[in-house]
């Protein structure tokens, strides 16, 4: 085999990993399967295809769960804001209580991990650290109804399908997340906005 068939054979081998890894990480898996996924290369694919996970689920709850849709009254609104621990999710909070005011009857404030994250076993603890920055953030918000989840899963999936199950009224989130998040993943506010069946509000940073 000569040199040129050699790097050609390491090139595809490499892209194919990296395509392999990149499309678990979209999929709501750790961007850490991409390293493993170019060393692979295409021994990788079917374990992408075993191991990926196909609907977004829910990692963890706050004490008081999630009240109903039909809790609040006719002219209060249900939001739905999806925070990453980023200084630009937490002003698209205070952004969106200020626009709703006395309008807003209860929110639910969700961030969301990796599956691997969420997994049994799994070596890190994202989501006891989700759910302390959820926590903390809505001890910030005296007088309003707060309420807190950790999901799992591709995060504009993620909070599309925990949206419409909750039937909020609005669903809030900032352009910009913190991170790679959105050179490696796309943009979730895009993601959203075109696919979101409820209304949603994008808060500039």
């Amino acid at each position: 085999m000569n040199s040129t068939a050699v790097i050609v054979f390491v090139v595809a081998w490499i892209v194919i990993g990296l395509i392999t890894g990149l499309w678990m990480a979209r999929r709501g898996h750790s961007a850490m399967w991409t390293i493993v996924a170019v060393i692979l290369g295409p021994l990788f694919v079917p374990i992408a295809f075993e191991r990926a996970e196909r609907r977004p689920v829910l990692a963890a709850t706050g004490p008081e769960g999630v009240d109903s849709a039909g809790s609040a009254s006719a002219d209060e609104r249900r939001l739905l804001v999806g925070l990453d621990g980023s200084a630009e999710s937490e002003r698209a909070l205070a952004a969106a209580i200020e626009l709703m005011g006395s309008r807003c009857g209860s929110v639910i404030l969700a961030e969301v991990v990796s599956y691997d994250d969420a997994s049994e076993g799994a070596s890190g603890n994202e989501v006891e650290e989700a759910t302390a920055r959820l926590a903390a953030a809505a001890s910030r918000l005296p007088g309003v109804r707060t309420n807190y989840e950790v999901l799992a899963g591709p995060p504009g999936e993620a909070l599309r399908q925990f949206a419409e199950e909750q039937e909020v009224d609005l669903l809030v989130v900032s352009r910009r997340g913190r991170g790679l998040s959105k050179r490696l993943m796309g943009s979730v506010s895009s993601d959203l906005v075109q696919h979101a069946k409820v209304p949603v509000l994008v808060v500039e940073p």
